[in-house]
């Protein structure tokens, strides 16, 4: 069992950064395949970055490709979600997930879930 805690939303303007981050509880924080989704009003879900439980393997949406660079603290029990350039339409809650295993696609399934973290770019 994991918990995990995001942390970091807010506003912002476009063309902004912001790095959110989401902690996780339990010591095996390292054999965990972990990804960030979010949620736009009226939208699904929709997956935006993955990272692999060494750290070595990391995914990008082609929507955030080129601006967004996920990396995790084995120390810390933390991944992160560092984003630059902000859109308008980066608008979203933003959900950091985890599956107890080392590699997965990143269609999941994902077994854990934060609350989410809302990040709103202004135009």
């Amino acid at each position: 069992q994991v918990q995990l805690v995001e942390s970091g939303g807010g506003l912002v303007q476009a063309g902004g950064s912001l790095r959110l981050s989401c902690a996780a509880s339990g010591r095996t924080f390292s054999r965990y395949f972990m990804g960030w989704f979010r949620e736009a009003p009226g939208k699904e879900r929709e997956f935006v970055a993955a990272i692999g439980g060494s750290g070595g393997s990391r995914y990008y949406a082609d929507s955030v490709k080129g601006r967004a660079t996920i990396s995790r603290d084995s120390a810390k029990n933390t991944m992160y979600l560092r984003m630059n350039s902000l859109k308008p339409e980066d608008t979203a809650v933003y959900y950091c997930a985890a599956h107890p295993v080392i590699y997965m696609d990143v269609t999941g399934p994902w077994d854990y879930w934060g609350q989410g973290t809302q990040v709103t770019v202004s135009s």
